[in-house]
């Protein structure tokens, strides 16, 4: 029997931020889920919660660090007990700093793997908590080129989006056969960002060429992932522009 997702729940949404995370934000709660935004500067959540509830959705906003681990309970108990289940778990933190190994420190070596991959087992540990109790969610981990090979300059990043990926893995051989659909994609290319605007303006030029990807598109592609039927279930997709080489 196919499963859909449900009328009711949560989307809990951490890293919704102004590109893709709020796309995904904006997508889950037009598919009827009420949409609990993570960041860590909740301040920074406003505009996403307005344009959320002014189309009709319903949205709340969180300010939290997935790197501490009490933060986390703390957040994933207190959604569950009183805005209600968490029926889908977006998890799309950030932490891509380009940085020669011989220039990379300790610290941020540590800060991104802490940030892109140990929030990802935090959230997914104590989300699939839940999850197994009712048989039934979604869990997705945002990838990136870095997931599967490491590039020049990229030594953190990629050590922590592989560990992201292995543990996507390990969790969807434990979890899929007992009701949760954990999948992970492999976002390929610039995204249509301010980032990539002002500081890659050659590569936003390519977006009227369709050449980077829109946030909107990707968010659509997440939601179909959630609501896809059981018996037949993506664990990893992958994302590009139809000009991106790979």
């Amino acid at each position: 029997m196919g499963m859909t997702a449900p009328a009711q729940g949560v989307a809990l949404i951490v890293g919704a931020g102004d590109a893709t995370g709020g796309a995904i934000a904006r997508r889950f709660a037009r598919g009827g889920l009420t949409v609990c935004a993570v960041r860590r500067d909740a301040a920074k959540l406003q505009p996403l919660l307005d344009q959320i509830k002014a189309d009709g959705g319903t949205a709340h906003g969180f300010g939290s660090d997935a790197r501490k681990e009490e933060a986390v309970v703390a957040l994933v108990e207190q959604v569950e007990a009183t805005i209600g289940p968490i029926e889908a778990l977006v998890f799309n933190i950030g932490a891509n700093v380009r940085t020669p190994v011989m220039e990379e420190t300790a610290r941020r070596y540590f800060k991104i793997w802490e940030m892109a991959a140990f929030g990802g087992f935090l959230y997914g540990r104590e989300v699939a908590k839940r999850m197994l109790a009712r048989e039934r969610g979604t869990i997705l981990f945002t990838g990136a080129t870095a997931s599967t090979r490491g590039a020049a300059g990229f030594s953190a990043f990629s050590g922590a989006k592989m560990a992201l990926r292995a543990l996507a893995q390990s969790m969807a051989r434990e979890l899929g056969p007992q009701g949760i659909h954990v999948a992970h994609t492999l976002i390929d290319g610039a995204i249509d960002t301010e980032f990539i605007r002002t500081l890659f303006p050659a590569t936003y030029a390519l977006k009227d060429k369709d050449g980077i990807l829109n946030p909107d598109h990707i968010a659509e592609n997440y939601w179909m992932l959630h609501t896809q039927p059981r018996d037949a279930w993506t664990h990893e997709m992958d994302l590009r522009p139809w000009m991106e080489t790979f």
